[in-house]
């Protein structure tokens, strides 16, 4: 089980990795309107989700909903190098955490309420993986709309 949970946070870092190559740190700033994430704050906002999940699967508080503070944490994030150095730490974070949890532990199920409840914990990499992929799809528009072309994300052409 865990070697397919460390190939769910692989696909979705190397997908979102490949699709966003095109951008720059240039580009970090740029968001199509007032209001929503940059560049960086789409990248950061994947690697603070990663993080949410794991540390929500296993803390006895469950899921922290303080979104409007995890919002700020993300929109502070000016640089694209920084965010792609969280979402590197966020994998990483992934993995180890892989590893301290036991298969039991893993299909052990989360509390009761609003995010995944009931749901076994290994759920939350199916959702890290399609989090991950909403936004990488929103950075290959934010490409495209700074006149870039964002590689395929599921294979090198």
């Amino acid at each position: 089980m865990k070697q397919m949970l460390h190939g769910e946070i692989a696909s979705a870092k190397e997908f979102l990795d490949r699709s966003s190559r095109v951008l720059t740190e240039d580009d970090s700033n740029f968001a199509p309107k007032e209001g929503m994430f940059t560049v960086a704050g789409q990248m950061a906002h994947a690697a603070q989700t990663i993080e949410w999940f794991l540390r929500g699967a296993f803390s006895p508080d469950g899921f922290d909903m303080d979104f409007e503070r995890m919002d700020g944490e993300v929109r502070a994030v000016t640089s694209l190098t920084a965010a792609r150095a969280w979402v590197d730490r966020a994998c990483a974070e992934a993995a180890k955490t892989i590893e301290a949890h036991s298969d039991a532990e893993w299909n052990a199920t989360l509390p009761q309420g609003p995010i995944m409840g009931g749901q076994p914990k290994l759920a939350i990499f199916g959702a890290i993986t399609d989090h991950t992929a909403h936004h990488r799809g929103a950075l290959t528009v934010y490409a495209r709309l700074l006149g870039k072309v964002p590689a395929m994300p599921y294979m090198e052409m």
